[in-house]
């Protein structure tokens, strides 16, 4: 292992937050992304209970002291591992899940950062407030979609995200912090926490009451229309480029018009009923779905001039 000194942070960090701890040495990363690619993670780590952030900022205090890499994982639903893996250690938040309810009130709901989309888009449902329908089916956490502002149907998060709560480790000590948040923060795919040295623990969003009967429909309407174009049938992180509203027209339709819906490379392919999704075929490596991205791109900039923007994050 090239950081021996994790077993030993691992077991030090459990002692200041006693917890179920699920902790793994060459986890395959494949295990925990949409893809189902990626290599082995030096070390992966869940940890079960309520003092998760106490142990998230020990962990990665004591990581920082030894110079120990930390990825943070979310739902792994935006992705991409190489098949070399992760150096260090990868702190998995999937447990840090669910509805903070002593904190929520009247319309406001706040979500912990594991949470899944979907569940978010059904307890609010549930709720009869109206506001995270387009969550409904989407892959991925609430820690995530904060993150890149994730958006679908003409929604996004910062539409109704109003406050956070976040560890900061960016100063000599990981401090706590809560602020509000308003959308003139926020860009396409773009947040204020991007290229920060944060975590992510909860998010709070200010929905309005609704009819119950009419939001579920609509949420069953989300999920229909993704099944429909495909999004479950293989692998894959969704949209693999971003949008751009100067282009005309999606990038999707750009990549259709070019020929490229079924490009191949070795066990990736780009979706044959959608040009801006690519697939794991069965078998396909990081590497195979990074060429067929590159090979994509390039050929865009050429016939068009255009500079497609990876959505998924290459890690």
């Amino acid at each position: 292992m090239k950081y021996p000194a994790i077993p030993r942070i691992v077991e030090e960090c459990k002692a200041i937050s006693p917890c179920d701890l699920d902790v793994r040495y060459n986890e395959p990363m494949a295990d925990h992304t949409s893809f189902k690619v990626g290599g082995p993670a030096d070390c992966w780590l869940r940890h079960s209970g309520e003092g998760f952030p106490a142990f998230a900022a020990a962990l990665i205090a004591a990581a920082r002291t030894e110079v120990i890499p930390v990825f943070l994982l979310g739902g792994g639903a935006n992705i991409l591992v190489a098949d070399s893996g992760i150096r260090g250690i990868v702190l998995d938040t999937g447990d840090w899940a669910g509805l903070n309810a002593h904190k929520s009130r009247e319309a406001a709901l706040e979500f912990r950062a594991g949470t899944s989309l979907d569940a978010a888009a059904e307890i609010a449902a549930g709720k009869g407030l109206t506001g995270l329908e387009f969550l409904a089916g989407m892959p991925g956490s609430i820690g995530g979609a904060v993150w890149m502002n994730a958006r679908c149907y003409g929604q996004e998060i910062a539409d109704s995200l109003v406050a956070t709560d976040i560890i900061d480790f960016s100063g000599i000590s990981p401090k706590l912090l809560s602020r509000n948040l308003n959308a003139s923060e926020f860009g396409y795919k773009r947040s204020p926490f991007q290229n920060r040295e944060i975590l992510i623990l909860s998010a709070t969003f200010q929905l309005t009451q609704g009819e119950t009967q009419q939001i579920r429909s609509v949420m069953e309407t989300n999920r229909r229309d993704r099944e429909n174009k495909g999004h479950y049938r293989f692998p894959s992180a969704g949209s693999a480029f971003k949008n751009n509203r100067c282009f005309g027209k999606p990038t999707g339709q750009i990549i259709d018009e070019l020929g490229l819906k079924g490009k191949r490379f070795g066990g990736a392919q780009v979706a044959p009923w959608h040009g801006n999704i690519i697939i794991n075929t069965g078998g396909a490596t990081a590497s195979d779905i990074r060429a067929l991205m590159d090979a994509i791109a390039a050929r865009v900039k050429e016939s068009t001039g255009f500079d497609l923007e990876p959505e998924v994050l290459f890690v």
